[in-house]
């Protein structure tokens, strides 16, 4: 009978944490069960990400049964090779702003922090309009760049040029959300991309096969649903923005041009973008090493199997963002010895989960392939990737936490410095040598992966033991 009330009482404590995660309250996270902070935060930031990777799976699905579909899926894959060049500025302008905002909202500052957000916003955007300009106008020839042939390249061109004019959206959905987590108000940033997620789902099959009045675009209808999705979540956070009902209020005048917060800002991103070019321009250089010694099915094998992977990793990247937060909240209220707390938990839940995952997608690859592709030989390689990749699982899960660590802190010249070895001076040379030294082809690409994120990860926990990230001022 105790056991059973024991266990009736710790499922009613879960729902009410569940509850309390997906409300969007206004908490103080530098008191109270550390536990319980980690999971208010790191639900509705898994459920976030699993939204952003929705978005490539519902693609995958969709133009993987079109007519030309590894022409398709081929192109969907280099096109988000290249977006991460976007995600890159993105992201590291979002963790800029998450430690900016953070350290100001553990101090009791919420006007200050909503300011330096809104500032982060004006430089993206700047920054962006170049690239969606440039994209546009060399659309095919950045497909051809990428290791595609010359006539899928052609097939995909409409397809990218639409992404890369709507990319600013990206980029407006990634930072609003990283001002929402600075804040600690998780669920916001989670619930924009439910509605840009489900518009997307909505969308996808109307514009790519048409119906009724709209015509069917085949591969171009995924662009356009995708980016009317993710325009749709941006709307949702700029009314929650405005609406004052949150921790942030933000008025028009946070919009001009603040020269002295821009330049703090920039100083804080700058390493932060560095250091996911440097990887982006890494996965960018094994997608061409897997097309040019696996052909257009080996590039779309592997770009399926990284869309899997993707799915099962950014809910982990979801919660180790929770460590961001708390390690910037707590920092800021000068409470260090709980802020390195706040990232043991994290770190625990994380590689748990990924350990999780590791076993499902071992077992699973091959029923999850045959989900997104009928195509025997892009089915094939998918498996073999997907099993390979997923033998580091565990090593990421604690790697993304270390980073969002160092980020959070607003230290982002670290994970730059290990972002530069573990890519740059050990994926990339291990994948040409496996691939073509080796003569290991596409196979060799897989590998160098998850022995480089293993060593990225044992540079990260040395330079965390060593604690220089908690004095850090921003």
């Amino acid at each position: 009978m105790t056991q059973k009330g024991n266990s009736s009482g710790a499922l009613s404590r879960f729902f009410s944490l569940l509850k309390q995660s997906l409300k969007g309250e206004n908490i103080d996270f530098t008191q109270g069960s550390i536990r319980r902070a980690v999971l208010l935060l790191a639900i509705p930031m898994m459920l976030e990400m699993v939204m952003e990777s929705v978005f490539a799976l519902v693609d995958l699905y969709f133009v993987g049964h079109l007519e030309n579909s590894s022409f398709a899926m081929q192109t969907v894959g280099l096109t988000e090779s290249v977006l991460t060049i976007i995600y890159s500025i993105a992201i590291g302008m979002s963790m800029a702003a998450t430690a900016v905002v953070a350290r100001r909202i553990g101090e009791k500052d919420p006007v200050a922090a909503a300011k330096a957000g809104m500032q982060a916003i004006v430089v993206a955007v700047a920054v962006n309009i170049l690239i969606a300009v440039f994209g546009f106008i060399y659309a095919t020839d950045i497909l051809v760049i990428m290791g595609s042939s010359r006539e899928s390249a052609e097939f995909g061109t409409d397809f990218i040029r639409i992404m890369m004019s709507g990319s600013f959206v990206i980029m407006l959905l990634f930072l609003f959300n990283g001002i929402f987590r600075g804040a600690g108000n998780a669920a916001i940033a989670m619930k924009s991309l439910w509605i840009a997620n489900i518009a997307n789902i909505i969308l996808c099959p109307i514009f790519i096969n048409g119906l009724g009045p709209i015509p069917a675009f085949g591969l171009t209808g995924a662009a356009i649903a995708t980016t009317i999705g993710r325009s749709m979540g941006v709307l949702y956070q700029l009314y929650n923005l405005f609406n004052g009902k949150g921790m942030l209020k933000v008025v028009a005048s946070y919009f001009i041009p603040d020269i002295e917060q821009i330049k703090a800002l920039v100083k804080v991103a700058a390493p932060g973008i560095l250091q996911f070019v440097i990887g982006s321009c890494s996965w960018m250089f094994l997608a061409n090493l897997v097309a040019t010694t696996g052909g257009d099915e080996g590039s779309a094998g592997y770009q399926s199997a990284l869309r899997i992977m993707m799915f099962f990793m950014l809910p982990a990247w979801g919660m180790s963002g929770a460590a961001a937060t708390l390690v910037g909240q707590n920092l800021g209220a000068k409470l260090p010895e709980r802020a390195e707390r706040s990232v043991i938990v994290t770190a625990k839940f994380n590689m748990a989960y990924m350990a999780a995952i590791m076993v499902i997608t071992l077992l699973a690859a091959e029923p999850m392939m045959s989900f997104f592709t009928t195509n025997p030989h892009v089915h094939q390689i998918a498996v073999k990737a997907i099993r390979i990749l997923s033998a580091g699982y565990v090593f990421y899960g604690l790697g993304m936490v270390l980073l969002n660590v160092f980020n959070g802190s607003g230290d982002t010249k670290t994970p730059t410095w290990v972002n530069l070895f573990g890519f740059w001076f050990c994926q990339i040379p291990l994948a040409y040598l496996l691939a073509k030294g080796l003569d290991m082809g596409p196979t060799g690409v897989f590998w160098a992966v998850p022995i480089a994120e293993t060593a990225m990860t044992i540079a990260s926990f040395i330079l965390f033991k060593r604690g220089r990230w908690k004095k850090v001022e921003v």
